[in-house]
């Protein structure tokens, strides 16, 4: 029995991130424990009993999406048409990443210690794909050599610090002309 138990155990955690990931795009951070855990159809015990604490619940969380976006990556190259088309829907996942990390960013600045290997963390994981992303495309001779990949996560992550901010400026659109110009001349 102790195999069922655990696999309905991790069912019910990853239930419970992607409840909490969706919870905390449409309310940030701080929504409600009691919410998450209506989204995923659990109680409350079950929430603490896997996160007993809140910034251990969005640790988690920011690491499963971290994760999903790393494993993308690979997956992405394998199946798309082209070195540079799996870059650029590597490039929208990570915007989706982004521009869904409402008061994150607030959060990662306090005090609390779950937070600060977070910053290392995303980039020990995710620069390491776009990385690869990129050399396929310039091994393919789809884009110019000469950028790496914590330059255009950056770039990227900077075009999408105004998500939001104006319903006059869209991130994707600007991250899709980043993309479009690393096109090889």
């Amino acid at each position: 029995m102790t195999p069922r138990k655990r696999a309905d155990a991790e069912r019910n955690k990853q239930t419970l991130l992607d409840a909490a990931a969706a919870a905390f795009v449409a309310n940030g951070v701080d929504a409600p424990v009691r919410d998450i855990a209506a989204r995923a159809g659990v109680g409350l015990g079950t929430i603490y009993r896997h996160f007993p604490t809140r910034a251990d619940l969005i640790v988690a969380v920011y690491q499963h999406q971290v994760e999903a976006c790393a494993e993308a990556g690979p997956t992405l190259l394998a199946a798309s048409s082209s070195p540079h088309v799996a870059l650029g829907r590597w490039i929208n996942l990570f915007v989706d990443f982004l521009v869904t990390k409402h008061g994150l960013a607030e959060a990662l600045q306090s005090d609390e210690a779950a937070f600060h290997k977070l910053h290392a963390y995303f980039l020990d994981r995710l620069v390491p794909v776009c990385a690869s992303l990129l050399e396929a495309a310039a091994s393919a001779g789809e884009i110019r050599a000469d950028i790496d990949g914590f330059e255009l996560m950056f770039a990227v992550g900077n075009l999408c610090i105004g998500a939001g901010a104006s319903p006059r400026y869209d991130a994707r659109r600007m991250v899709e002309i980043l993309v479009a110009g690393l096109r090889a001349p």
